[in-house]
């Protein structure tokens, strides 16, 4: 099982709607998949179509727990909608976990802990994180294969990304052993303004190790499918914004079986197969030209 926390120190980047859309093309594929709202402002239940109040268990449940059950994780799963995706809801609640989790022992490893129980449930775990840096996000981190941080083409978004990359040297500098593996997604690229090119040309001069070499575009539809409380794969996989998540879907998968291969369920590395088998079918449909 891999698990994805989509991680950013600030707001309106694109988090939920990387979630959504990635588990979109997921459950198209047939994966088993599990999304994690860890942000008290519920904005991912909300967008699934829950309540964050309505729920008989959320996520607050395994954080309560001092000692979790494989029945105890379960429990705290709502099934969606659509099929193959589950969610382990957020609560207002949350938003008194560190104060709650103060002076308890491993506190950090709570949600890693849960996964690992149910390690055999799921192809992928993605994981919204709140913009705050506390026991959620650090939670979520810990847990994380990889971590993604979306970050708008824009000044104040590149702000955002300098204070997740120092969290993660903090994080490092408290646990040499920790793995911090991330990768910045540049998202809402519009390549009519400057704005745009010049934020993604700093992030290939100061990040391009750990930059992703695609972009999220802006599309219209993005706005539609959050409304309608359906990922934008579900609702038209042939956009550009979903062609873009499609793509970032198997740049992930990639980088899994490079560093994790163990992790990568057969059903999910097949998705690589799948997709370059229609690339040369593609290519000999049109005799090889572009």
């Amino acid at each position: 099982m891999i698990v994805w926390a989509i991680a950013s120190q600030k707001g309106g980047v694109g988090k939920t709607t990387t979630v959504a859309s990635l588990a979109g093309w997921l459950q198209l594929e047939r994966q088993r998949v599990l999304v994690i709202d860890t942000d008290p402002h519920a904005s991912l239940t909300s967008y699934l179509g829950f309540q964050d109040e309505g729920l008989e268990h959320n996520l607050y449940d395994l954080y309560a727990e001092p000692q979790l059950t494989r029945e105890q994780v379960l429990s705290a799963v709502t099934h969606t909608r659509f099929n193959g995706i589950d969610l382990i809801a957020s609560t207002m609640t949350l938003a008194t976990i560190d104060r709650q989790l103060s002076g308890r022992v491993g506190v950090g490893r709570i949600l890693l802990n849960a996964l690992n129980l149910v390690d055999d449930c799921y192809d992928v775990v993605l994981i919204d994180c709140p913009p705050v840096l506390g026991a959620l996000m650090v939670n979520a981190l810990v847990a994380a294969t990889l971590i993604l941080v979306p970050t708008q083409t824009e000044f104040l978004a590149l702000k955002g990304l300098e204070g997740m990359v120092r969290t993660f040297h903090i994080m490092h500098n408290a646990d040499p052993n920790a793995s911090i593996n991330y990768l910045v997604v540049p998202t809402m690229f519009d390549k009519r303004t400057k704005a745009s090119t010049s934020s993604l040309e700093h992030l290939n001069v100061h990040y391009h190790r750990n930059l992703w070499d695609g972009v999220i575009p802006i599309d219209t539809l993005f706005r539609e499918s959050s409304s309608r409380g359906l990922p934008i794969p579900l609702m038209d996989e042939t956009c550009r914004g979903s062609l873009s998540y499609r793509e970032l879907l198997l740049a992930l998968i990639s980088k899994e079986l490079e560093e994790h291969p163990d992790r990568v369920s057969p059903s999910t590395a097949a998705i690589l197969t799948i997709d370059d088998a229609d690339e040369d079918e593609d290519t000999a449909e049109t005799g090889g030209n572009s």
